[in-house]
């Protein structure tokens, strides 16, 4: 199986994905892999990053998105870059403004902004070297909608948003996508968790009674859309939600989907 991978692999070029030892991540680079790009997975987690290897035979690389002088050296040593997939990021605490800890608005502001901006400018030569690149900065909804406990979480996502959009219009020109995914609720292992700070009660709590949030799997398929698209076509933003969530404040819990 590995030996087919590798005789696919290249055919739609590299695919750099960072965070992608869990969640999103990981499920962009099952789906990249699949699309016959040669994945190069990235996140901190090196133990979490070989099992993504063996199973999909993507070249793992641990990583440190916010140290400068790693990601210089990650993409001295890449050789070459097609796609790009800022993934790495993620949600800490979710107290209000005024309660808020500002060393979680660094942390959070630390990953999702500045680890975008470092790889982002890293790879940007290897991006422009080829026939055509493609930057996926996934975002959210808290891109651009406001919510109360989620200050912290909504800045950074929106400093996210800012520096995607800005990108596009200093690329225009050249042959690079600037792509943006913004999903809405999405349930994965670790996200809700990680945020309330390890209380497995309170991350189950944000998705009850939500009848089939989004997976990983289906941002990926977003994500794989708009990369498998011709070069010439830019989905600026693809927003994604799951059927339950009309707004960041409209939910339905209970049943939805018939049998």
């Amino acid at each position: 199986m590995r030996d087919e991978r590798k005789a696919v692999a290249s055919v739609a070029g590299k695919a750099v994905v960072t965070g992608a030892s869990s969640g999103i991540g990981a499920a962009t680079a099952r789906r990249l892999a699949k699309d016959g790009f040669e994945v190069v997975a990235v996140a901190r987690r090196a133990e979490r990053l070989r099992q993504l290897a063996e199973e999909t035979g993507a070249r793992p690389y641990a990583l440190d998105v916010t140290d400068d002088e790693a990601v210089r050296r990650f993409a001295a040593e890449l050789g070459s870059c097609e796609v790009l997939v800022n993934n790495a990021g993620g949600a800490l605490g979710a107290e209000s403004v005024a309660e808020a800890a500002p060393a979680d608005w660094e942390r959070m502001y630390s990953v999702n902004v500045l680890g975008t901006l470092r790889v982002t400018q890293a790879l940007l030569p290897l991006l422009r070297a080829g026939r055509g690149g493609t930057v996926v900065t996934v975002t959210s909804t808290a891109a651009f909608t406001a919510y109360e406990g989620g200050g912290g979480y909504c800045a950074a996502k929106y400093a996210e948003r800012a520096l995607s959009e800005t990108l596009r219009l200093e690329l225009c020109g050249e042959p690079v996508r600037v792509v943006e995914v913004a999903p809405g609720m999405v349930r994965t292992e670790e996200f809700a968790l990680n945020r309330m700070r390890g209380d497995a009660e309170r991350a189950a709590a944000v998705y009850e009674g939500v009848d089939h949030p989004l997976t990983a799997a289906d941002v990926a398929e977003c994500v794989a859309l708009a990369v498998g698209l011709p070069q010439h076509v830019n989905v600026d933003r693809l927003v994604v939600r799951p059927l339950a969530q009309a707004a960041q404040h409209k939910l339905h819990r209970g049943p939805l989907l018939r049998p």
